[in-house]
Parts: structure tokens; sequence; C-alpha cells
């Protein structure tokens, strides 16, 4: 891995570290806090929503920076995040810290994208973008679970401040790693919201919000499913979320991989895999073995869309890739939001946890719906530019 990718990773791995860390601490916190489960998953939300809302606002404030400067600052805005969420005395404040923590988010990744695509051949851009987001799938890995096993040791507040420090390093990675100057085209951000007026890039930006509302409707309560459903101790939950992350870290480099090769064509298989294993998942998750082989191959499916669609919007975006890129990442977390909501309000409702893997079959279902007609407008378009009929 060139250094200035393995930099970027070393950030994605914090950054993921304190997005999902959350859903493994979720009984810790509601007890500590004295909230609901529901209650708690808003956290999630809360973070989601903070980089849907950060994601075009720091898109506008780091436009003209240099990008080393940009993604330097980012990462500051990280760590001062995390050190709140490990002072927080109670849940309003947690949640304030989640959303300044979340702000970075959207426009870290979407530059980092960027920057790594630019650094390598064009036929090798999305397996680049997949590097980058290997720190985040490493964070599912180790991140994740070894931050809930000392969350539930040592108490939630310790893994944000073991989470603070990962960004300390990551800062010092970067300053060292990343090329002083990296070029940047000229342009202006108030031209650049003009893509938003391409249907098609609206179409990936709704693709990516129905994909992450799909996981997150039933990821963000992974851990009561687990306990309560399957049976699962709370030490035994630690390792099935280590073998979802490693799902997730074999999903982005698949994904990398066959997106460079039919980019389209595997987003849509990627998506009808989903539906399938969630629907098996409404049965295996009673059972743990056969819960836990399904939720590997989820993590698989769940990450190995990532890179299609982060280098789908930057193709359709080329006037724009950094705004765009940037934006696609709120329209992952608006997603995780939507997710977290959307599980929340079942479980309110007074249904029962196993009935959450089909919300986000309907999610997946949705998703695949509207990135088959965004294939079938693209080559319509495609047809009549050389004079065929549509």
């Amino acid at each position: 891995m060139p250094l200035p990718l393995f930099a970027l990773a070393i950030a994605a791995f914090g950054i993921g570290t304190t997005e999902f860390v959350i859903m493994g601490l979720l009984p810790n916190v509601a007890r500590d806090l004295a909230v609901t489960i529901p209650a708690a998953g808003m956290l999630v939300s809360g973070y989601a929503l903070g980089v849907t809302v950060g994601a075009p606002i720091l898109a506008v404030v780091t436009a003209k920076m240099p990008r080393k400067k940009a993604l330097m600052s980012l990462i500051g805005v990280f760590i001062v995040g995390n050190l709140l969420c490990a002072l927080a005395p109670n849940y309003w404040v947690l949640m304030g810290a989640r959303i300044v923590t979340a702000f970075c988010h959207g426009a870290f990744f979407g530059i980092g994208s960027v920057v790594a695509a630019d650094l390598v051949a064009p036929n090798r851009r999305a397996q680049a973008i997949a590097l980058m987001f290997t720190g985040l799938t490493l964070a599912n890995v180790l991140g994740v679970p070894l931050g809930t096993a000392l969350g539930q040791a040592a108490g939630w507040r310790s893994t944000f401040w073991v989470v603070t420090l990962i960004g300390v390093a990551a800062a010092g990675a970067l300053h060292v790693c990343l090329p002083k100057h990296i070029e940047m085209p000229e342009t202006s951000i108030l031209r650049e919201f003009d893509v938003l007026k391409n249907p098609q890039v609206l179409m990936v930006l709704g693709i990516s919000v129905l994909a992450s509302a799909s996981l997150f409707s039933v990821f963000t309560y992974i851990t009561p499913i687990l306990e309560d459903v399957t049976g699962l101790s709370p030490h035994a939950v630690t390792y099935v979320l280590l073998l979802f992350g490693l799902g997730l870290t074999v999903g982005s480099t698949l994904g990398g991989k066959l997106a460079d090769w039919k980019l389209l064509r595997s987003l849509l298989s990627f998506l009808l895999a989903i539906v399938a294993v969630l629907t098996i998942f409404a049965g295996t998750m009673h059972q743990p073995v056969a819960a836990m082989i399904t939720i590997f191959f989820w993590g698989v499916l769940a990450f190995a869309i990532v890179p299609p669609l982060q280098m789908l919007i930057v193709n359709r975006a080329s006037d724009a890739p950094n705004l765009a890129s940037t934006l696609n990442q709120g329209a992952f977390n608006l997603g995780n939001a939507t997710g977290a909501w959307l599980g929340g309000c079942v479980i309110g409702a007074g249904a029962p946890l196993t009935s959450l893997p089909w919300v986000g079959v309907l999610m997946a279902v949705s998703a695949f719906g509207l990135t088959l007609l965004s294939a079938t407008l693209d080559k319509r378009a495609r047809r009549l530019s050389i004079g065929q009929p549509a």
C-alpha cells in the first residue's frame, strides 16, 4: 500500500471505529445514562445526521484549502469530538459530541476518496478507494470488537479515550505521508453545486441512502438481537462483531476489484444478494452458528457496495468530484440515520426484534430498483449520444 493511502486508511480506521463502536456499547451507554435502547440508538442517528448536515458545510469551508491542509483540519475536528464524547456527563452532551465528531466524516472520506483515486493509474482508481476504505473495514474487524470489549470491561468512556489517541496517530501519519502539494482543479464551489441538477447524480445519492438504511435498520440493534434472540453472551457478541468486520474487509476488497471490471453490474448483483442474505438472516438469527455464518456473508455484501457507489458518484459528477464524493458520504449517513430511526420505530411500536431484517429487505429492494432505473437511463442516454435508437 502506498504511504499516502496507508495514512488515509489509519484515519479511516479511527473514524470507522468511533462511528460503529456505539452499536456494541448500546446497552452499556443506555444503562449508564439511564435511557432506553431506542434512545441510545438515536446516538447512531445523531452521528449520521451530523455527517449529512456537515458534509456540504465542510465541503464549502474546505473548497479552497490545499487538500493536505483540509484533511489535517478535518482530523483535528475528529480528535476534539471524541475527546468531548469521553468527557460527556449526560446523554445530551454525548449526543452533541457525537454530532461534532460526525462533522468531519463526510468531507474527510469525500476528499480522501478523490485524493486516493488520483494517486494511482486510471484502471486502479476503485481499488485505491477500496484501500483507503480498508481502514473503515478494519475498524469493524479490530476497532469495534476491541472497543466493545474495552468498554464492557472498563466503561464505555474508555473506548472514546482510545479512539482520541487513534485520531492523534492518524494526524501524525497524514502529516508525514501525504504529499505537500496535492493537485486540485480550479473550480467554484457554488458552480459545483450545479451537479445536483443531474438526475443521475441524484439517483446515486438515493441508492446510497437506501443501501445504508438497509444495513443500519438491522445492524444498529445487532447487540440486543444477538443477546435476546440468538441467546449469545455479551462476550460472544464481541466475536460476532469481529466476524462481521472480517466480512466487511473481504467485501471492500471484492467490491473494489469488481467495480473496476463491471461497475453497474457488480452493484446490482451485490444489492440483490443483500436482499437474499437478510431474508435468510430472518430465519437463522435464532440459531447461533447459522446466525454467525449469515452475519459474515452479510458483512461481505454490506461493504462490497461502497467502492462501486463511491466510484459511480465520481464518474457521474466528473465536473465536481470532491463535492459529489463528499455528498455521497452524507447520503450514506442519511441512510444510517434513517435505518436506525426506522428500526427504533419498529421496536417502539411493539414489534419484536425478529422483524428488523424485513425492514432491511424492503430498503435493499428499493435500492436495487433505483439502481436498475439508473442503469437503464444511462444505457439509453449512451445509445442516443452515438445515434442509436433508445
